[in-house]
């Protein structure tokens, strides 16, 4: 059992950037949004991608249906 305890005091010591705003995440459930820092920080990324705001470099993709 202290092993389980061990194991899990480590894994919330996991610190994180948001993604979004670059605050400090800790990857525990005080943090339900992980790896963003809140709901609001999740729907503005979601957003973005829904825009395609958020596109790689490279050479489009064309295919030939």
């Amino acid at each position: 059992m202290p092993e389980k305890i061990a194991a899990s005091k480590s894994a919330s010591n996991i610190v994180l950037q948001c993604p979004q705003c670059k605050k400090p995440v800790h990857w525990n459930e005080r943090y339900p949004h992980r790896p963003f820092c809140s709901k609001r920080c999740q729907q503005l990324d979601f957003g973005e991608w829904a825009r395609s705001e958020e596109r790689r470099v490279g050479k489009e993709c064309r295919s030939r249906w």
